[in-house]
């Protein structure tokens, strides 16, 4: 690979980082063809672009990035794979479910909103991340709870005076 080209590789890696607010760092070595292609299948279901790349190209362009990266760079050790995703905890659940089968893809790390993540130990912390749209579902349940309570209280309160009246009137 010449200069020319590895610099297009790093702006181009620059420009997705910087895209980006959900990157995680795998490790795929050890996958089979026929998993390798099961995982771009379940990645490209699930909205989440993979990337392989090279280490040294990847920590030139998070240095080149304006976001901070942390310790990001030094798991960039071996097999590194990037998976880009538009839900935070997307990569983490297809991980997840793709372990059932088998032992790969291992996490490195994961950036997601400005917070980072080392190590695979952080799997079940990044699963547990709530989309915006499950905290926005969330909140409106909250905000919709108290105006549920006042109405079903009026009714009940508005069906025990027709019933008290009905029984008024019935007597006469």
């Amino acid at each position: 690979m010449t200069k020319e080209e590895k610099s297009l590789v790093i702006e181009n890696l620059t420009a997705q980082l910087a895209e980006n607010n959900v990157i995680y760092l795998t490790d795929l070595t050890g996958l089979n063809a026929e998993q390798t292609s099961a995982l771009r299948r379940a990645c490209f279901k699930a909205n989440i672009k993979l990337a392989v790349v090279k280490n040294t190209l990847l920590a030139k362009a998070m240095e080149a990035s304006d976001k901070d990266f942390g310790e990001l760079p030094n798991v960039l050790k071996g097999n590194t794979s990037l998976m880009y995703a538009e839900v935070g905890n997307a990569p983490a659940k297809l991980i997840k479910e793709f372990r059932k089968k088998s032992e790969k893809p291992v996490l490195k790390g994961a950036y997601i909103d400005a917070a980072v993540f080392i190590g695979d130990n952080q799997l079940d912390a990044l699963s547990a991340i709530k989309s915006k749209d499950e905290v926005i579902g969330e909140i409106i349940t909250l905000l919709q709870s108290p105006a549920k309570n006042v109405i079903s209280a009026l009714k009940s309160g508005g069906g025990k005076l027709a019933g008290i009246i009905k029984t008024l009137s019935e007597k006469q």
